[in-house]
């Protein structure tokens, strides 16, 4: 059975203090590569096989969007998004729909209550239920849908590893890793989810956030507008104040979280990590990812440390802070 790294493989990537005692670690494989796409630096076993989960999202966008979906600005970003499922999010994945003939209910994801606790709170005292449009992967679903439907295939079944739109996804995913696909997983949202390596995730990623929108190849450009669509709407990707979001707000870099720790991240020169954390805890994920961008020299610290006194990293005891998440010394 394919599998990931193994506990042997992995190294520290960060820990937990509490009152000066080290209560927990996250261990597991980062690689960072340069602004022109080579390695420079690797921790643990970085070409053992991950599920990027939600971090492959940039992949079956630019997939989506070369099969023919006509999205732009935030329609595209909310492509590529994890997003909390906010009333604005939730009127842009409607509009993706509507203008495509479209209805929440072609969405292949689940019903799910929004991930912003204040919206959830709203629909709740209004008797609201759970929805497919408010799953935070409903943009990326209301995308596979476009594509289904200005190439003129099937939007019933679009998420079966066979139809042709989920064919054109994997040669995607495959053309842009540089790997052939070893397996195919059901992600959480029910879309396939290709394992690949971890290296193979950072070099499709590179290829992505370093593309440009004048590139005469079709995919390239599409990257190119992606990124930039990412990077001029933040509050798409996930939610105000949620990770992904305050990543792109303060260091203007390209991030995508995905679950079980996966974490992929562009500086705006082009150098690229890709990790995962062992344990799938993500708490530590986006502070160790611009950490390992800082320490390539493509971010100042500085506004890493900036960030890291956004993302809520403090550990609480009594009510006031004894000890913080830390990205681990031994990086």
């Amino acid at each position: 059975m394919p599998e990931t790294l193994t506990v042997q493989d992995a190294v520290e990537l960060a820990v937990v203090e509490r009152s000066g005692f080290v209560e927990s670690r996250h261990a597991g494989a980062a690689v960072v590569l340069s602004a022109d796409g080579e390695v420079v630096a690797r921790h643990g076993a970085t070409d053992a096989l991950i599920l990027p989960r939600s971090s492959l999202k940039p992949l079956q966008a630019v997939a989506c969007i070369t099969a023919g979906a006509p999205l732009e600005g935030v329609q595209l970003a909310l492509s590529t998004a994890s997003h909390v499922g906010t009333d604005r999010h939730a009127a842009v994945v409607r509009d993706v729909l509507t203008e495509g003939g479209l209805t929440e209910d072609d969405l292949g994801c689940p019903p799910a209550w929004p991930g912003d606790t204040a919206t959830r709170d709203d629909l709740v005292r209004e008797h609201g239920a759970p929805a497919r449009i408010r799953m935070n992967c409903s943009g990326k679903h209301a995308a596979m849908l476009r594509a289904c439907t200005a190439t003129g295939w099937a939007t019933a079944g679009y998420l079966a590893p066979a139809h042709p739109l989920q064919t054109h996804i994997r040669d995607v995913v495959e053309r842009l890793t540089g790997e052939k696909v070893a397996h195919t997983s059901v992600d959480g949202c029910g879309a396939p989810v290709h394992a690949v390596t971890l290296t193979g995730l950072a070099r499709a990623i590179h290829r992505i956030g370093s593309a440009s929108e004048r590139s005469p190849f079709a995919l390239h450009r599409v990257a190119g507008s992606l990124v930039r669509a990412v990077r001029e709407n933040p509050w798409t990707i996930e939610g105000p104040g949620r990770p992904d979001t305050v990543a792109i707000e303060k260091l203007g870099v390209f991030a995508k979280g995905g679950a079980e720790g996966v974490m992929v991240m562009v500086a705006p020169n082009g150098t690229t990590t890709a990790l995962k954390m062992l344990d799938g805890g993500a708490r530590a994920s986006t502070i160790v990812a611009a950490t390992l961008l800082a320490r390539a020299g493509a971010l100042s610290e500085d506004v890493v440390t900036e960030l890291d006194a956004s993302l809520g990293l403090s550990v609480v005891g009594g009510g006031q802070e004894v000890g913080r998440v830390r990205v681990s010394p031994a990086l």
